[in-house]
């Protein structure tokens, strides 16, 4: 690790570091109006992230087309935004019951870091480069996210996944940061900040609407929904067990006890359990055609419409 430099000091050139007009009195302010204060600028961060919904679709339809071809999504990023990758990952194996090798965080100083700032490991663009060197392969999406769009360890990441042949995605907060050669550019302009740099605030709540929004399309689009419910979720406590059942009768319409009937003879497969009564077909049926469409019950119910309507 670079040692700690106080003479090296590196100006980012960037709304998020700016002074904010609207905040100069906040410490003369009650504890609430301090809070209604940081409440109204975050309430400018949909409307920003809103402004970028046609790039995040292309890097979604990105994501989309690698994970079908047997290929995986890698984050990349430090600090704030690193923490907020590795959380959307972790969230999507029990969420939509993802393969846990489709998203992988790769999050600069490491899990140390995730849980207190370890310095400079964000400056170290040669581990960033190692990084994607050692997981990714061409093919695979490398979507990294910088507050500044400038940060080291993200942009050497995007670089030497270019070079490899991986599909690359930068999210910033920075639209006057130094171009990146990638293949979609994110940049949300959220502006300044309450308090001047802190990019832990609108920043990072931008980020994190971002990579929920992104995580959330792209199992969208696999078929790990059916309408809006969570049908590829693991059932993995009693809590989850009864959320299945009612995500079944929510689809259906049936009654609990059929549901739970149907989840019962499906093995606790809620896909195969849906599929049976939607389609009401054998639940060895449903499966066959759930594996046919490639997990995507819509397309499962397609296969069956002769059987389900005969």
């Amino acid at each position: 690790m670079t040692p700690h430099r106080p003479d090296v000091a590196i100006r980012v050139d960037s709304p998020t570091e700016a002074r904010n007009p609207r905040t100069e009195d906040i410490d003369r302010l009650s504890t609430l109006d301090v809070l209604r204060l940081i409440n109204t600028e975050d309430s400018r961060v949909p409307d920003a992230v809103a402004a970028v919904l046609p790039e995040l679709a292309r890097a979604a339809d990105l994501a989309v087309g690698a994970l079908r071809a047997g290929h995986r999504v890698h984050y990349v990023g430090a600090g704030t935004s690193g923490r907020l990758a590795t959380l959307d990952a972790a969230e999507l194996v029990p969420t939509f019951n993802a393969p846990p090798d489709w998203f992988v965080a790769h999050h600069a100083g490491g899990v140390e870091a995730l849980v207190k700032a370890v310095e400079d490991v964000e400056d170290e663009a040669a581990g960033g480069a190692a990084q994607i060197r050692r997981h990714a392969v061409a093919g695979d999406l490398v979507l990294g996210l910088t507050a500044s769009g400038r940060t080291p360890f993200v942009v050497a990441a995007l670089e030497e996944a270019r070079t490899m042949g991986a599909h690359t995605v930068l999210v910033s907060n920075n639209p006057i940061a130094p171009p990146v050669d990638v293949d979609v550019l994110i940049a949300v302009d959220t502006g300044p900040e309450a308090i001047a740099g802190s990019t832990r605030m609108k920043a990072g709540t931008s980020q994190k609407l971002v990579l929920t929004s992104f995580s959330t399309a792209v199992m969208v689009r696999l078929g790990r929904t059916y309408s809006n419910l969570m049908v590829s979720m693991r059932a993995t406590n009693a809590k989850l067990r009864g959320r299945t059942v009612r995500i079944l009768r929510e689809a259906t319409g049936l009654g609990e006890d059929e549901c739970t009937s149907a989840l019962v003879d499906a093995n606790g497969d809620l896909k195969v359990a849906l599929v049976h009564l939607l389609a009401d077909v054998p639940t060895a049926r449903a499966a066959e055609a759930l594996e046919a469409a490639g997990g995507h019950v819509r397309h499962a119910l397609s296969l069956l419409s002769p059987d389900a309507t005969g």
